[in-house]
């Protein structure tokens, strides 16, 4: 696999490929184009379409071959926790033994290990192991991420974690989206007193992410585990008045109305989702929330209740996956496999799937404008692959067809 960055200062470009531009509103499946050129200029889409129809004063231009190569989107992976330390093996372990999710939580173990494991790595710490997974990613083809902080779940370690992310996006080229997960359980600090702890993290934490600009939005985990909808809707109202995005974890595990509850708040995704109701699906599709769906945590968990893809479709819920890359729900640094696992476990199409990575991930980030799609003016961000057809990302297991990354964002 080669990673490579054309050449910005003038136009430049592919031709004979298959590009699958996944864009709304052409008949064809993928929004394929057969025997396709595309152009690249300063980093963005100068124009793509068959290769017939090229205008003249651009046939003039030397181009790449693609020898036939089916051309996407950049891959974006929207849901990833990829900043942490330590790791969960142990529970690995546990979960197999009969423990449950709630149960391992419960005792100390889950998020709250991680915290600990955490907030002693230093942030160059932090920074090494959390590129080791990234470039993992990177290797399949992602162009796009988005990490969370959230196993701090204090001032300083969040801060520390958010850092950390915003660094990988300039170790690497890759567009980093870095998202304030503070809300994501109750420290031990703050036991058995859940309000004080959001209060800390309205009054103090949330002011301080914004006025350093190191947060691009906020989430929350609304669960019986960790905080009910009344508190995360606090916690999303001071993140609006500091002009932060929202999205939520929610309906994992239990129906507690908190997808909702972020869509009316204007949230750019709900994520999980597999209690999720029908009234709850109407409302992410009045309010244009994405529903997010992480297939590694449903199998690492071993879920029996599926998200309501059907409902989905039913009322055009767009739906994006995500690796859900963690520590311990979904030790999982693998789109390629994402897209399988959403259409075998979840019974996705693979069209269906491949938007869930490319256009339908850049509506879940609020990127949707500039990315996720192969349309003039976008950014060039690009995955070349080996393959003729595009249900084959999906079909393959364990293979990584990946010839080439082309990414115009970054230049």
């Amino acid at each position: 696999m080669i990673t490579a960055k054309l050449e910005t200062t003038g136009v430049s470009g592919l031709c004979n490929i298959r590009l699958a531009t996944m864009s709304r509103g052409i008949i064809r499946a993928y929004g394929l184009v057969e025997d396709a050129v595309l152009l690249i200029h300063h980093g963005r889409i100068l124009w793509c379409g068959e290769g017939a129809e090229l205008p003249d004063e651009y046939k003039s231009i030397q181009l790449m071959d693609g020898e036939g190569r089916l051309v996407t989107p950049g891959f974006i992976d929207c849901h990833t926790h990829l900043v942490f330390g330590g790791d969960r093996a142990r529970e690995f372990e546990l979960r197999l033994e009969g423990a449950s999710y709630e149960e391992i939580s419960r005792s100390g173990g889950g998020i709250r290990s991680t915290v600990k494991a955490t907030r002693t790595a230093s942030e160059k710490q932090l920074l090494a192991e959390a590129l080791k997974r990234v470039d993992h990613l990177i290797a399949e083809g992602v162009t796009t991420l988005e990490i969370k902080s959230g196993y701090g779940l204090d001032l300083d370690t969040e801060l520390k974690m958010l850092r950390v992310a915003r660094a990988i996006g300039t170790e690497r080229d890759v567009l980093v989206q870095t998202t304030f997960l503070g809300a994501h359980a109750v420290p031990e600090e703050f036991d058995g007193r859940s309000d004080a702890f959001i209060d800390h993290v309205v009054n103090d934490m949330l002011p301080r992410v914004a006025g350093e600009k190191l947060a691009d939005a906020v989430d929350g985990f609304c669960e019986g585990i960790a905080f009910n909808p009344a508190q995360i809707e606090r916690v999303f109202a001071k993140s609006k008045e500091l002009g932060l995005p929202v999205k939520l974890h929610a309906e994992q595990l239990s129906n507690l109305g908190g997808a909702a509850m972020a869509a009316r708040n204007g949230a750019l995704s709900a994520d999980h989702l597999e209690y999720l109701d029908e009234a709850g699906v109407v409302t992410l599709a009045e309010c244009g929330t994405v529903a997010v769906l992480l297939p590694g945590a449903f199998y690492t968990l071993r879920e029996k209740q599926y998200p309501p893809i059907s409902t989905f479709r039913k009322h055009n819920v767009p739906i994006a996956i995500a690796t859900d890359a963690n520590p311990g729900s979904s030790p999982l640094t693998s789109i390629l496999l994402v897209l399988n696992m959403a259409c075998t476990i979840f019974r996705m199409t693979p069209e269906e799937a491949l938007a869930g990575v490319t256009r339908n991930a850049a509506l879940a980030l609020g990127l949707g404008e500039t990315h996720g799609t192969v349309e003039v003016g976008k950014i060039a961000d690009l995955a070349i692959w080996d393959v003729r057809e595009p249900a084959e990302l999906a079909y393959r297991i364990g293979f990584n067809p990946l010839h080439k990354r082309i990414t115009g964002s970054l230049s």
